[in-house]
């Protein structure tokens, strides 16, 4: 080991821009609105007992949440029931799919991506985190790609010690 020099830091050095998903995690509480405590025997959802609910049932729970409309249970449920329940929950939610709380997640990811200014990265040279503490999404990941690239000069996955080359932007 040579000693005569300063310590530099090539990561720091190489111009890479780290992009962590969990920094960038899209905020809001999440929850998961089950129709299965609504449908009659457990096998059907009746028009007028949906209805009744929803005049009653208090909607402001839901204010600022992400919310998914789901049915647990394998029964017979309409289309427009969960466009009912959307028309309800919509003053109030911030954000609403349909779908179990995995399928909420893909989804909020999706809008986050979309929405996702692309001029930071522009020409730059970018490293998608790898590790996450956060439930962040494998479609975020690919979304996130297929965004990133017609932008980037360099894509890589990983740790900037231990990177996966994705794609490299060819020369003009």
């Amino acid at each position: 080991m040579n000693s005569d020099g300063p310590i530099t830091n090539k990561v720091a050095s190489s111009g890479v821009i780290t992009l962590d998903l969990e920094e960038l995690y899209p905020q809001g509480r999440r929850k998961v609105f089950d129709l299965k405590p609504l449908l009659w025997q457990e096998m059907a959802l009746r028009e007028d007992d949906l209805r009744a609910f929803c005049k009653t049932h208090d909607w402001a729970q839901y204010t600022g949440k992400l919310v998914a409309v789901h049915c647990s249970a394998d029964a017979i449920v309409p289309t427009w029931a969960f466009m009912l329940v959307a028309v309800h929950l919509q003053p109030h939610a911030a954000f609403i799919t349909q779908g179990d709380a995995e399928q909420l997640e893909r989804a909020v990811f999706t809008r986050f991506v979309q929405e996702l200014d692309m001029e930071p990265w522009r020409g730059a040279r970018v490293m998608v985190k790898g590790c996450s503490k956060l439930p962040v999404p494998l479609n975020a990941y690919v979304e996130l790609s297929a965004k990133l690239l017609p932008v980037v000069k360099n894509l890589m996955f990983g740790e900037p010690c231990g990177a996966v080359p994705l794609y490299k932007a060819p020369k003009h």
